[in-house]
């Protein structure tokens, strides 16, 4: 299910987490070659993804939220 990037933070390990609309979190590593995701190391591309859908597995799966 798509859902909206509202937010970020580090986790423990310092590793980004989306924060998705749903109340999800879901971690947005840019780790080549398996993951391209070049926009999360910088504040200006994280913030130009606010707003993007990311598939929310959790959300398909019936989770219950991470954050309110």
């Amino acid at each position: 299910m798509k859902k909206r990037i509202v937010g970020f933070h580090l986790d423990d390990e310092q590793h980004w987490v989306a924060e998705l609309e749903c109340g999800h979190n879901q971690h947005v590593r840019h780790n080549p070659p398996w993951t391209n995701r070049p926009w999360v190391i910088s504040p200006e591309g994280r913030a130009r993804t606010l707003g993007m859908e990311l598939n929310c597995k959790k959300c398909d799966a019936g989770a219950p939220r991470d954050w309110n």
